[in-house]
């Protein structure tokens, strides 16, 4: 299974090749669309179950905010394969990107807390 940070830097990779005249523009936007596959696989792998109260509502918005970047993440499917404005699309998947690492990090976070809450902090 694919790793998180590998995922998201094999995309990142993907969108920072250079697309120059007669390159082919189809080999770019397969290789993206596999890569965002990659990112897609690893969202929807994540599992949150959080029995404590005041983490459970945090544990609620991560789970919103993962679902909201895999709604956007198909909604940039077909742009990639179709989309004659290809810096438009590259810019929306680098923006989309940068989302899908802060949410990696609100989720590091999120574990951090319940694990601090387990052995009791730092009192």
């Amino acid at each position: 299974m694919r790793t998180t940070a590998r995922a998201l830097e094999e995309m990142h990779q993907a969108l920072e090749v250079p697309i120059q005249p007669g390159t082919s523009l189809g080999t770019w936007r397969w290789t993206v669309r596999q890569r965002m596959a990659g990112v897609r696989d690893v969202l929807v792998a994540e599992t949150a179950h959080h029995e404590d109260a005041w983490l459970a509502a945090r544990g609620g918005s991560v789970l919103r905010e993962r679902n909201a970047l895999l709604s956007r993440l198909s909604e940039l499917g077909p742009q990639v394969l179709e989309e004659e404005r290809i810096d438009q699309v590259r810019t929306e998947l680098a923006r989309l990107l940068c989302d899908v690492r802060h949410h990696v990090q609100r989720l590091h976070d999120l574990a951090y807390d319940e694990v601090e809450l387990e052995l009791g902090g730092s009192e």
